[in-house]
């Protein structure tokens, strides 16, 4: 069982190599797609600022480069240094304009930027492993400007049974076994728990709103098994 976020900084150092691939696999293969959804709800625009939090290896914050095109500006914040070191060692799509990126190593829960920083802001597959989800979106809501938006993309337990079923046995006799072939089975067997803890839609919007946030929607996707939170401050 992890504990902590300690715990968990340890656990994306060690999966950082294959986690792209991973994530393909436990997403069907459509994580991207759901990625894109969450920067289209993030209302990034031509010359934001915006912030990718626990960007992992890059997927989103290089879509919002694009979004946000050579005058904008993003920061990627993470905590893992070994998933810094893939998205630092990405190459930007050769055929778009995009912005620079700036890779932050950082805490989600004590994030080193001023208030009112940033006009959007993006997060994918990192709410449900904070230690404190309340605090975490109270860092969130200072460094946004006033009437930025920001899109929180995770995975969920669905309110179905059958389809609670079907996650389940995917997790147990895909994910898993496949995590421990490549020898995570333990990193990859923390997902169940995390599910287990992770706060419902409606319960995420009480804790957005509870942390200053005035516009808050939840999103169910694929099923519920997946689901985007859209905030505006």
């Amino acid at each position: 069982m992890i504990n902590n976020s300690t715990e968990v900084q340890a656990i994306f150092n060690k999966i950082a190599p294959v986690y792209d691939q991973l994530n393909d696999l436990l997403s069907l293969g459509i994580h991207k797609s759901w990625k894109q959804m969450a920067v289209i709800w993030s209302e990034a625009s031509y010359g934001d600022t915006s912030l990718d939090l626990c960007c992992g290896s890059g997927d989103l914050a290089w879509m919002l480069a694009k979004s946000v095109g050579s005058t904008g500006r993003v920061f990627g914040v993470d905590f893992s240094v070994e998933q810094l070191a893939i998205a630092r060692n990405r190459r930007p799509p050769l055929w778009d304009q995009v912005s620079s990126i700036d890779w932050i190593k950082a805490d989600v829960l004590s994030l080193p930027f001023a208030d009112n920083y940033f006009d959007c802001a993006t997060m994918g597959y990192g709410l449900r492993n904070v230690s404190n989800i309340p605090y975490c979106l109270q860092e969130l809501h200072r460094v946004l400007k006033p009437n930025a938006k920001a899109a929180i993309l995770d995975m969920h337990r669905p309110s179905s049974s059958a389809l609670r079923g079907f996650q389940q046995w995917y997790l147990d006799t895909v994910v898993v076994p496949i995590a421990s072939n490549l020898g995570l089975t333990e990193e990859y067997a923390y997902i169940n728990p995390s599910l287990n803890k992770f706060p419902t839609g409606l319960k995420q919007i009480d804790l957005a709103h509870k942390a200053g946030f005035v516009n808050c929607k939840h999103y169910p996707i694929f099923g519920g098994m997946m689901g985007i939170l859209v905030i505006t401050k």
